[in-house]
C-alpha cells in the first residue's frame, strides 16, 4: 500500500500589495487612505489601504463608487512595472526557503515546505521568518497560511489579514470546513454563489448535505470540484514553473473615446507592454485578440490565429488595429485591450523564404528592449508605427 505523504503548504499573500509599495516609496502616505487603480471618476479599484478599507472601499470597486465612500482619499493610477519589480525580490526570496515555489499573481504564492524540517525547522518558524525577512528587505508586510494543500492555504493566509499568520492543521481540517462560509472558498463566484443560496447553502458543510452526482448534475465538472473543497480535499500540486497562458495589457480611458487615431495610440502602448512581455519571457503567441469595452459597459473582443508565432510589437500592433477595423464602432469606448495566446517556446520555425520586414522588426524590438531596460520607458517612442494614421 502506497504510503500517504503529508504536505506542508504554504501560501503567502502580500498585503495590500499595491497600495502598500506606493507607501513604501512615498513614507508620507502611510497611515492615509490611499486607492491604487484610477484617476479621475473612471476604471475600478486595483487596491485600497486598510485606512481606506474602513471607508468600504475594496477592489474591483468602480472608481466613482469609491469617491463616493471615500471623498478624501489618495488617488493614484496603477504602476505595474514598480509592482512586478517588487514581485521579483519576494519571489527571490520565497526561493531561499523552497525550491518548489507556485507564483500565482503578482502579490502571492505557493510554497511546498514538505519535509524540510530538519533543514529549516517547523512549519509556523519557516512562515515567521519569511515574514520577518520580506519586512526587513523590502519594508512590506505579508500574510501567511499553512494548511495540507494548496486550498487551504490560500484561505487561511486570509483570515487575519494584514500581517497574519494562520495554521489548519489535518486534524482540524473538518472542523474548520464546518463552519467555514461558502463565500470564503475560493472559485465560488457571484453566479455559483446565487445556486448555493438557492438551495440554503450557507457553510462548506452545507454541501456535503447533498450527493455529489447532485452537484455535477447542477455545475458540471465544477460540482466535483466544490464538493472535494467541501471535504477540505485538494490534490493539485505547487508547480514551481507554471507556464502563462497569456499576456494581455488594457486601460480605461479617463475619458470615453471614439476618435480612431486616439484609440489606435492605446493599441500601440498595449502592444508594446504586451511585446516586451513576450520577449522577456521568451514566448511568442500565435492568437492575438481585441478587447473593446463600450461607454454602456457591453464588452466586444475579437481574435485572429496565425500560423506563425510573434512577440513583434509591431505584428502585434498591426494585427490588433486589424481587428479593431473589422468592429462596427457605433458609440464611445471606455476600455481597449489587447492580449497574445496560443503560446509557444523556443526557436521559430523558419520559412523557406525569410521575411526581411519582419527580421527587422524583431532585430528593432531587441534594440529598444536594451535601451529601455537601460534609460527607462520614456527615453524612446515608436511614433513610426502610427505613419500615416494621423
Amino acid at each position: 500500500m502506497e504510503k500517504v505523504i503529508k504536505r506542508d503548504i504554504l501560501h503567502v499573500d502580500m498585503d495590500a500589495f499595491y497600495a502598500s509599495v506606493e507607501c513604501l516609496d512615498r513614507p508620507e502616505l502611510v497611515g492615509k487612505p490611499v486607492i491604487v487603480g484610477g484617476v479621475g471618476n473612471r476604471g475600478v479599484v486595483s487596491a485600497a489601504s486598510y485606512e481606506a478599507r474602513h471607508y468600504g472601499v475594496c477592489s474591483a470597486m468602480p472608481i466613482f463608487k469609491a469617491r463616493k465612500l471615500c471623498p478624501d482619499g489618495i488617488y493614484l493610477p496603477v504602476r505595474m512595472q514598480r509592482y512586478k519589480q517588487i514581485s521579483q525580490h519576494i519571489m527571490e526570496i520565497l526561493r531561499g526557503y523552497s525550491p518548489v515555489v507556485e507564483q500565482a499573481s503578482v502579490d502571492e504564492a505557493y510554497l511546498d515546505i514538505t519535509g524540510t524540517a530538519k533543514l529549516l525547522g517547523r512549519p509556523e518558524a519557516i512562515a515567521k521568518n519569511i515574514k520577518y525577512s520580506i519586512l526587513k528587505k523590502i519594508g512590506l508586510t505579508c500574510s501567511v497560511g499553512i494548511a495540507p494543500n494548496k486550498f487551504l492555504a490560500k484561505i487561511a493566509s486570509d483570515l487575519q489579514k494584514p500581517d497574519g499568520l494562520v495554521i489548519i492543521d489535518e486534524s482540524e481540517v473538518r472542523e474548520f470546513m464546518l463552519r467555514l462560509p461558502v463565500k470564503k472558498i475560493p472559485g465560488v463566484g457571484a453566479k455559483t454563489l446565487d445556486v448555493l443560496e438557492k438551495h440554503d447553502i450557507q457553510t462548506a458543510s452545507d454541501i456535503l448535505q447533498f450527493p455529489e452526482n447532485f452537484w455535477t448534475d447542477l455545475l458540471g465538472k465544477a460540482g466535483k470540484k466544490l464538493v472535494d473543497h467541501a471535504r477540505g480535499i485538494d490534490h493539485s500540486p505547487v508547480l514551481s514553473d507554471s507556464e502563462p497562458k497569456s499576456f494581455s495589457a488594457e486601460k480605461t480611458f479617463s475619458h470615453d473615446v471614439s476618435n480612431m487615431i486616439e484609440l489606435k495610440k492605446y493599441l500601440l502602448v498595449h502592444a508594446e507592454r504586451v511585446g516586451k512581455d513576450l520577449r522577456k519571457r521568451k514566448y511568442m503567441g500565435r492568437t492575438i485578440t481585441l478587447k473593446i469595452k463600450f461607454a454602456d459597459f457591453k464588452t466586444a473582443t475579437r481574435s485572429q490565429t496565425f500560423n506563425v508565432p510573434t512577440s513583434s510589437t509591431a505584428t502585434i500592433f498591426e494585427k490588433a488595429s486589424d481587428l479593431l477595423d473589422g468592429l462596427k464602432i457605433d458609440r464611445k469606448i471606455r476600455l481597449v485591450g489587447v492580449g497574445v495566446s496560443n503560446l509557444t517556446r523556443g526557436a521559430r520555425q523558419l520559412a523557406l523564404f525569410t521575411n526581411r520586414k519582419i527580421e527587422k522588426q524583431e532585430k528593432l524590438d531587441r534594440v529598444i528592449d536594451r535601451i529601455r531596460d537601460e534609460f527607462g520607458n520614456e527615453i524612446i517612442k515608436r511614433g513610426c508605427l502610427l505613419t500615416g494614421t494621423e
